[in-house]
Formats: structure tokens, C-alpha cells, sequence
């Protein structure tokens, strides 16, 4: 079946959206303006389907997309649905895709697109919850199983390390790059095996074991190892760097992975020996 979308009147001028039509925001006073095509979809609602929604938003200096998005939820449509916190490009809520890459909205500078239709949606291989929030249940599943934190056999059964735990500066700048990860799930989104494995732990999840296993504080490595080196861990990753390019911090968990890699083949090794 065709859709025929028919030349709105001039007295009222429309936005057409896959057969969807916004009418033009008459709050809107700015002549510089840009759309903003949003995905949208409650996948609870009955005969609801997913589709794109256009809105005509101002443009001001410094306009980010989460801005905009505000814009819209402020004064359009009060029923758009993402999720953001600090603003600030800290606690890593914002993520979602723009114009086809994994970014955080409040990092994303609508002047620095290079373009007046920006095109908005929710984070690839993640279940949707609404609109552009997505499920991050399991991500943080597989961050818990890599046990994310320093294990000692002094407080095994969660008794507090009585001492503090010294290590030089050498020690610290092996692992310090990956401490900087804010869990936005940008690189697991990017990833293509975890598009195809919803089992396969994740850059994320990965680079931080090597994180907590490079470092010369913990004692948990037998612990991790049967996590890591198991069919989803970290050999299941075909190096696509794609991980590394998205990540909003420099982490690159791409890498992370690889010296994860070297650790479990080292230690293996020295096993053996």
C-alpha cells in the first residue's frame, strides 16, 4: 500500500513524518531553527509502532541535542521519554544514538553535526523501555559478574581491609586509563559481536576486569579468570575497535580487551610452568 502525503495548507504549515504529522510549534520565535527527528515507541501500549517523529526546534549557541530534547518535552510533547541526569557528560545517562552514532546527548553540540535535521533514536543491541530509554539490565549483569571491585583474602567473606593498601605510581598508571569509564554503554552498543551475542560480556564489562585484574591491590584473579576466559568473555571479541571510537572518555576498552587477553594467556602459561 502507498501512503500519499498531501501539500499542507499554506495558512498552517506541517511537518510529515512517515505518515505522522506534528503541526509547527507556535512557541517557536527563533527563524533559526532545526528538526529533530525523534524515534518513538512504548512497546507496552497496544498497536503502538515504531516510528519517527519530527519537531522544529530553536537553535540557540551552545544547543546540545539533550537540550533539545528538553526543548521538546518542555514545550511540545510532555510524553517523550529519555534519560539524562548530570548534564555534564559525567554520570553517562544520556546515551542514545544521533544521526547514526552512539553519543551522549550532552555532549553532542547541534552546531557540530553540520546539519539541520538531526535524527535521534535509542542505543542499538539494548532492549527498548520507551521512546529513546533503553534497558541496561543486562549490562550491568555482565559488569557485576566480572566482580568490580578489589578482592582480598583478608576480608574473603566482606570483613573491611583493616590497612590501607599501598602501590607506586607506575602501579596506578597501568589501570588508571580504565578507571575513567562512566558505564554509558556507548562502546557495547557500538560493538557488533554483542549485537549477536547477548551473552558475550561486553567491552565494558571486559575492560574493567582487566582494570581490577591488573591491579597490584587485588588478590581476585582466580576468581574472574573463569568468568573472562569463557566462550562470552574476552576471546569471543574479533578486535573491530568500533568500542574505542564512541567512547566519550578515552578509555578505549578496545585495548582493554586486548591486554585482558594477554593477561589470561600469560597467567595460563605461567600455570602450566
Amino acid at each position: 500500500m502507498v501512503l500519499t502525503l498531501r501539500e499542507p495548507p499554506e495558512e498552517k504549515e506541517e511537518t510529515v513524518v512517515k505518515g505522522e504529522i506534528v503541526p509547527e510549534q507556535q512557541t517557536v520565535t527563533n527563524p533559526q531553527t532545526i528538526l529533530l527527528r525523534v524515534f518513538r515507541y512504548n512497546p507496552k501500549a497496544k498497536r503502538d509502532e515504531p516510528r519517527m517523529v519530527t519537531y522544529r526546534v530553536p537553535m540557540s549557541k551552545g544547543l546540545t541535542v539533550l537540550d533539545a530534547l528538553l526543548w521538546v518535552k518542555e514545550n511540545v510533547d510532555n510524553g517523550l521519554s529519555f534519560r539524562y541526569s548530570c548534564r555534564m557528560g559525567i554520570c553517562g545517562s544520556c546515551g542514545m544514538l544521533i544521526n547514526g552514532k552512539p553519543s551522549l546527548g550532552c555532549e553532542t553540540q547541534v552546531a557540530e553535526l553540520g546539519t539541520d535535521v538531526v535524527e535521534v533514536g535509542p542505543l542499538t543491541n539494548y532492549d527498548v523501555i520507551r521512546d529513546v530509554a533503553t534497558d541496561f539490565t543486562d549490562f550491568f549483569s555482565h559488569h557485576n559478574k566480572i566482580k568490580p571491585y578489589l578482592i582480598r583474602k583478608e576480608n574473603g567473606e566482606g570483613t573491611p581491609i583493616g590497612k590501607e593498601l599501598l602501590q607506586t605510581e607506575e602501579q596506578k598508571l597501568e589501570f588508571y586509563q580504565f578507571t575513567m569509564c562512566i558505564m554509558c554503554g556507548l562502546c557495547d552498543a557500538a560493538c557488533p559481536i554483542v549485537g549477536m551475542d547477548k551473552d558475550f560480556l561486553g567491552p565494558q564489562a571486559l575492560a574493567q576486569a582487566y582494570r581490577f585484574g591488573i591491579d597490584s591491590r587485588d588478590q581476585g584473579w582466580p576468581e574472574r579468570a573463569e568468568v573472562v576466559d569463557s566462550p562470552h568473555g574476552c576471546f569471543r571479541c574479533e578486535l573491530a575497535g568500533s568500542c574505542s571510537a564512541v567512547c566519550p572518555k578515552g578509555v578505549d576498552p578496545g585495548l582493554g580487551v586486548q591486554l585482558l587477553k594477554r593477561q589470561v594467556l600469560r597467567r595460563k602459561v605461567a600455570h602450566r610452568v
